[in-house]
């Protein structure tokens, strides 16, 4: 199955993509993938992570993700899909490393613990038989890579690993995001819980055949998370006109009952999910899941309505 000039328009954002990318390099996109391809290789690493990710890769629609890994990319290791085990899977890492090898693109899902080196165990040392965390190989492999792109709000910001426990107020393993690893470097960051499969297709497909996107201040790429939800929602004409919905399942806009719409910016009202419905109009509103303060957002966390943040005197507590 191939890639044509409609389906690799819808996955870079329709219009944008055509501004973005220059019509012969539209044209031609499969040749300029399968040239890529010969020289970049990919290395997918897994930290504090539920694999949602993944599978939301895997879910790709058009093309579908088998096309992408064998036609347009050569992925070295991915824990998830790959078939090799045991010590012929982490010998791709630890070759990698010995060489020093700079021809890869680093993909990062999952966040980073810190607390213990041995969180997230990844193969083990030879001479010591002890186990190595997830926090070496990804300094180690982040390095030499060409680029490094953090996928999921867990490996963006910290997400639902890095969120403070309820009773001591501590963060557990000390997960941070893997732009915290190498602060003064520009890690590409593609959030979601889990992103969208466009998103990280799309993003990856940008790099490949025209360099790093425009990013907003949060290094995401500004096609796929430069609008609101709000702006883009199907229920905006309810907000305009006033109406609100009281409780789960009533017409109307949803910011009463805590959506973060406003405050969250992707594209998933007019990409949709599996090409068929979104968070907002299937009534669920937005959690908010690709902003850096996911999952408490300002204290409020989800589904909080805002009124409950109103004090007695009427002033309003968090500032979202």
């Amino acid at each position: 199955m191939g890639m044509n000039r409609r389906e690799f328009l819808k996955i870079m954002g329709g219009t944008t993509a055509a501004l973005a990318f220059p019509g012969v390099m539209i044209t031609g996109c499969k040749k300029a993938l399968e040239r890529a391809a010969e020289r970049t290789n990919i290395i997918w690493l897994e930290g504090q992570s539920c694999s949602g990710c993944s599978v939301s890769l895997l879910n790709k629609i058009n093309p579908d993700i088998v096309t992408v890994i064998t036609e347009h990319i050569s992925l070295n290791y991915q824990g998830v899909v790959m078939g090799g085990t045991g010590e012929a899977a982490t010998k791709v890492l630890e070759d990698a490393v010995k060489k020093q090898r700079k021809d890869f693109i680093l993909i990062v899902e999952g966040s980073i613990p810190t607390k213990n080196d041995l969180y997230c165990t990844i193969g083990e040392d030879e001479h010591t038989h002890r186990g190595i965390g997830i926090k070496y190989w990804v300094e180690e492999l982040g390095k030499n890579a060409q680029a490094i792109v953090s996928v999921g709000s867990c490996s963006a910001f910290g997400g639902i690993p890095a969120a403070k426990n309820k009773f001591t107020g501590e963060n557990p393993t000390g997960a941070v995001a893997v732009s915290e690893i190498f602060k003064g470097r520009t890690v590409l960051n593609i959030p979601g819980c889990p992103p969208h499969p466009d998103w990280m297709v799309g993003t990856l497909l940008h790099v490949l055949l025209k360099g790093m996107p425009k990013l907003d201040e949060y290094n995401r790429p500004v096609m796929y998370y430069g609008k609101t939800v709000h702006e883009q929602c199907e229920r905006l004409h309810d907000y305009k006109r006033g109406i609100f919905a009281k409780q789960w399942g009533d017409k109307g806009c949803l910011y009463n009952l805590g959506c973060l719409g406003m405050d969250s910016g992707c594209d998933i009202p007019v990409r949709k999910w599996n090409s068929v419905n979104s968070c907002t109009d299937c009534g669920s509103g937005c959690i908010g899941c690709t902003e850096k303060p996911f999952p408490e957002y300002g204290n409020r966390g989800i589904y909080q309505n805002l009124q409950a943040l109103k004090s007695a005197d009427g002033s309003k507590g968090v500032e979202v």
